[in-house]
């Protein structure tokens, strides 16, 4: 699968790879083109995930603010609740899409 935003792939992997979580596909982090990425100053705290770290993404000259996020460390619950480690996997925004 890929998420693409206009012509540009910004994460790749086989769908098997993927982790789906309400709706959105998570990528694993050796998948994004993380030069794409900007670290974004963004807090958010899930109540069953943990801590979020959003980033911008570039497309050209611009930036998407907020458009990907991650949970780098999260809750152990959580993991459980998803039945997988989704520890740094890349979820994007609806304008990023997910194709097959």
């Amino acid at each position: 699968m890929k998420a693409v935003l206009g012509e540009t792939t910004v994460a790749e992997a086989d769908r098997d790879d993927l982790i789906s979580i309400e709706g959105n596909w998570y990528f694993p982090p050796s998948s994004v083109r993380w030069e794409l990425l900007q670290e974004s100053p963004t807090p958010y705290t899930c109540p069953w995930k943990g801590e979020c770290q959003y980033y911008s993404v570039r497309d050209g000259d611009e930036v998407l603010a907020d458009r990907a996020w991650t949970y780098p460390h999260p809750y152990e619950s959580g993991i459980e609740r998803v039945g997988k480690d989704f520890s740094g996997y890349v979820a994007f925004w609806k304008e990023i899409s997910t194709q097959e």
